[in-house]
C-alpha cells in the first residue's frame, strides 16, 4: 500500500500549550518571542547578509503573500494539487495555514521597526508550491515530483519540505525529481517528522541521500523527544518548540514541531548561499553541518545529526571545501544505480501530473469564504485545532488506557483466585 504523505502542522504534546497571540495588541511581544534570532546567531549573521538574491521554494499547503510580513516576498508560485489557485497562494487542506507559517519563519519581513515576525533570511524571496491530499487532489507522490521539478525550473536555490511520506522509502518518480534538483545545484531541506504524531523514525523525503534532514530541539537545546523523530540521516537540529509564525489572516500563532525547525534551516541555507555565492550545493551543505555546534554522544548523532545550527559561524567561519555531499554515505545518483536495479519490483505509480500552470498575475488577497474548505486533506491537526480539541482527547485517551490496564489486572487476579 502506498504510504500517505503528511504535512507536519504541529506536534501533539507541545502544541497542547499553544496560545494565540493577539495581533491587535502591542506587536513587540511577537518579536520578543523569537528567541532563535539571538540564541542561534542569526542577528550576528545579518551583519554579513540577510539572504538577498536567494530564492526559497516552499512546497506546502500554499503561502499567502498578502499578509503584511510577506508583502513583496512571494515572487511566484504554482499549484500542483489540482484544488488550489494557479499561483499557489490559496491555502489548501485542513492545515491550510501551514505553508504561510513556514514561509514567515524563512523570510518574514516584520510589520515595522521591531514589530511582527522576522524570518531568519528576511531579504530572501519565496516561491509557493501548493500540495494537498484527499478528495479532489492529485496523487500525492506525483504532486511532490512535479513540485520539486517546478521549483528547480523556476529558480529555487533552496527547497523547504516540512512534510513526510511517513516511510523510509520513496517512489521512483522522486528519484528523477530529486536528481534534477541535485544536478541543478539546489539544496533540499526536509523535516525529520514528529514523534508525538506517531512517527518514531525519520521518513522520506528526509531519508533521501543529499537531503538535509532537520531534527527539533527545545529552548534549552535539548532534543524534543515528543516532537522530533530519530534516524541516521539527520543532518542538523534546530528549534522546534515555542515558535511564532503568521497565519493566512495575518494573526500570529505559537506552534511546535519539526515543520518549524526545517524552515529555520532553509533560511540559514539561504544566508550561506548569499554570503558564499561561489559554493555549490554540496559545499553549502558542508558549511551548514561543519559549523554546527556538536550535540549528542557522537558526530553525527541519530538525534542531533552534526549538532545545533550556528548561523554566525555558518556565514563567517573558514571551512574546507569538499567534492561530494557530506549528508549520507552515497550520493542519490549512486544510490539509484545500486538499488533501482532492473529486476527490482517497481513502486506502483499513479497517472502522472500534467505540467503545472504558472500564474503571472498578482495574487488575490486571502479570502476565507472562497478558500478550499477544511477537511480536504488527511493531515495533522493545526495548532489551533490541537489547542481546542487536543487536551480533552488526550485526557480521555489516557484515562481510558489506565482503566483498561486496571480491568486486565482485575481479570487476571480473579482467574488466579478461581484456580486456587
Amino acid at each position: 500500500m502506498r504510504a500517505r504523505l503528511r504535512i507536519w502542522a504541529a506536534v501533539v504534546v507541545t502544541a497542547l500549550a499553544t496560545v494565540l497571540i493577539p495581533s491587535a495588541a502591542a506587536a513587540d511581544p511577537v518579536r520578543d518571542r523569537q528567541y532563535w534570532l539571538d540564541a542561534y546567531g542569526f542577528r550576528s549573521a545579518w551583519e554579513v547578509t540577510r539572504g538577498e538574491g536567494v530564492t526559497v521554494a516552499v512546497i506546502d499547503t500554499g503561502v499567502v503573500g498578502s499578509v503584511p510580513e510577506l508583502a513583496g516576498v512571494v515572487r511566484g508560485g504554482v499549484d500542483v494539487s489540482g484544488i488550489g489557485s494557479l499561483n499557489g497562494q490559496t491555502p489548501v487542506g485542513q492545515s491550510s495555514g501551514h505553508g504561510t507559517l513556514v514561509a514567515s519563519l524563512i523570510a518574514g519581513r516584520g510589520t515595522g521597526d521591531g514589530s511582527g515576525v522576522l524570518g531568519v533570511a528576511p531579504e530572501a524571496s519565496i516561491l509557493s508550491v501548493s500540495v494537498a491530499l484527499g478528495a479532489g487532489a492529485r496523487d500525492s507522490d506525483d504532486q511532490i515530483a512535479a513540485a520539486v521539478r517546478w521549483a528547480v525550473d523556476n529558480g529555487a536555490d533552496v527547497i523547504n519540505m516540512s512534510l513526510t511520506r511517513n516511510s523510509l522509502d520513496w517512489p521512483e518518480s522522486w528519484d528523477d525529481a530529486f536528481l534534477h534538483a541535485a544536478e541543478n545545484d539546489v539544496v533540499i531541506v526536509a523535516a525529520a517528522g514528529n514523534r508525538g504524531s506517531g512517527t518514531a523514525e525519520v521518513g522520506a523525503p528526509a531519508t533521501i541521500p543529499g537531503v538535509v534532514a532537520v531534527a527539533g530541539v527545545d529552548r534549552d537545546g535539548r532534543a524534543s523527544f515528543d516532537a522530533s523523530s530519530q534516524g541516521i540521516t539527520i543532518a542538523v537540529a534546530a528549534p522546534s518548540e515555542e515558535l511564532v509564525g503568521v497565519m493566512p489572516d495575518g494573526s500570529y500563532v505559537q506552534w511546535s514541531g519539526t515543520s518549524g525547525a526545517a524552515p529555520l534551516v532553509s533560511g540559514l541555507v539561504a544566508l550561506i548561499r548569499a554570503s558564499h555565492p561561489e559554493l555549490d550545493a554540496d559545499n553549502v551543505v558542508n558549511r551548514l553541518v561543519r559549523t554546527a555546534t556538536p550535540a549528542g554522544t557522537s558526530t553525527p548523532d541519530s538525534i542531533y545529526g552534526y549538532g545545533l545550527i550556528n548561523a554566525a559561524a555558518a556565514v563567517r567561519a573558514p571551512v574546507e571545501q569538499v567534492t561530494g555531499n557530506p549528508v549520507g554515505d552515497l550520493s542519490l545518483a549512486e544510490w539509484v544505480r545500486l538499488y533501482r536495479r532492473a529486476d527490482a519490483p517497481p513502486v506502483p505509480q499513479a497517472t502522472s501530473v500534467p505540467p503545472p500552470r504558472v500564474e503571472q498575475a498578482p495574487p488575490a488577497p486571502y479570502d476565507p469564504a472562497t478558500a478550499v474548505p477544511p477537511g480536504v486533506l488527511d493531515l495533522l491537526p493545526s495548532a489551533l485545532e490541537l489547542r481546542t480539541f487536543g487536551v480533552p482527547a488526550l485526557f480521555f485517551a489516557g484515562f481510558g488506557a489506565v482503566l483498561a490496564l486496571l480491568l486486565v489486572a482485575a481479570v487476571r487476579h480473579f482467574r488466579r483466585v478461581l484456580r486456587k
